[in-house]
């Protein structure tokens, strides 16, 4: 087992930085997971972990011991690919012996070695077939299996279920949910997919254009995000983003001239506001059904239904804003049916408008 550290790390391709300055503490047996949109340097950081990428500046650290000029196969890590990268010629079992082989391994160990981990993936027929005779999730599996095998420090996953279909996708995360129980080892997983990041990782990274814009775990992410970038990315639909003003006192203007009094431990953070300027956010969720008209917050008329079968979407528009809750199934049924709604003060979310920030 091993704890992994990255600090200041950047890559640069000539004048064009991809990656500005990483730090992160990735604790023994931690699962790490590197969330963001495509360009964001996810995989390059991955890469670069694995010594399949030169750093530009910065350090790479495996138990205390700086990697950066030390060859891939040295560094004592394992990586599953997007693509699986077995050998079409090779079949299961030949597969997951090749890095012991290569390793001079005594045959009677790569046997038990491969044995136990086609137990721990339930592949235990499969270990006499050939990779073109594998479906997208035995082939997973297999991958998964060469890196067990090798018994090694750091576990990295790029995008591992990215081929799957969505059905599949979901069994598979449960399945690495299962074995991270099974193989506490420290482990950083590369992602687009936040609903993969969120039900898989002791703490999230989120990324967006080289930069860590918050770190911390999938609660904290989604419940506290740091700026508007992690508030519309994490979260499926994501947070509703608007553009509002403060009024003094603890108020906020939202489009349209609604008014929302803020109050205990979110009206002091307006104190903190640089600028009146600020973007107001609620996730769908905390969008709640008013019982009483005359007491809701926002008044309006659904726009779009989406009905989901345990809940139902619904969009609508707020001043010219759209906006979208997650309401009880049934509760809307049309578009033009009335909605009202009230919000929990301590479920809004406030932020800079010039830089994004969380006040």
């Amino acid at each position: 087992m091993a704890r992994l550290t990255l600090s200041a790390l950047r890559k640069s391709y000539g004048a064009h930085a991809v990656v500005h300055g990483v730090d992160l503490d990735v604790a023994d047996r931690e699962f790490i997971v590197l969330v963001g949109p495509s360009g964001c340097g996810k995989s390059t950081i991955l890469r670069m972990i694995a010594g399949l990428e030169e750093i530009t500046s910065g350090s790479i650290a495996i138990d205390g011991r700086v990697v950066n000029e030390v060859d891939p196969k040295d560094r004592d890590i394992a990586m599953v690919f997007q693509d699986y990268a077995l050998y079409p010629h090779m079949t299961v079992e030949q597969n997951m012996a090749f890095s012991l082989r290569y390793r001079g391994f005594a045959k009677a160990e790569i046997r038990q070695r491969v044995a136990a981990a086609a137990r721990m993936l339930d592949i235990e027929t499969l270990v006499a077939r050939l990779p073109r005779q594998l479906s997208g999730g035995q082939r997973q599996r297999v991958a998964m299996g060469r890196a067990i095998v090798r018994d090694p420090k750091v576990f990295l996953f790029d995008e591992p279920l990215s081929n799957l279909d969505a059905k599949l996708r979901v069994a598979m995360r449960t399945e690495i949910k299962a074995l991270r129980q099974r193989v506490p080892v420290t482990t950083v997983y590369v992602t687009h997919d936040q609903v993969e990041a969120m039900t898989l990782a002791d703490r999230i990274v989120v990324l967006d254009k080289g930069t860590a814009q918050q770190i911390g775990t999938p609660e904290e992410v989604y419940e506290t995000p740091a700026s508007t970038f992690v508030a519309a990315f994490m979260g499926a639909p994501p947070m509703n983003l608007l553009p509002a003003s403060l009024s003094g006192e603890g108020a906020v203007e939202l489009p349209g001239g609604t008014r929302l009094q803020l109050s205990g431990a979110s009206s002091s953070r307006l104190d903190r506001a640089p600028s009146r300027e600020i973007w107001f956010g609620v996730r769908p969720e905390h969008l709640v059904p008013a019982r009483d008209t005359s007491k809701a917050e926002i008044v309006a008329k659904a726009r779009v239904v989406e009905p989901l079968g345990s809940d139902t979407m619904v969009q609508f528009d707020l001043g010219g804003v759209a906006l979208i809750a997650r309401m009880p199934p049934k509760s809307v049924r049309a578009p033009g049916d009335p909605l009202a709604f009230t919000m929990d003060p301590h479920d809004v979310h406030v932020f800079d408008r010039a830089s994004g920030r969380r006040i």
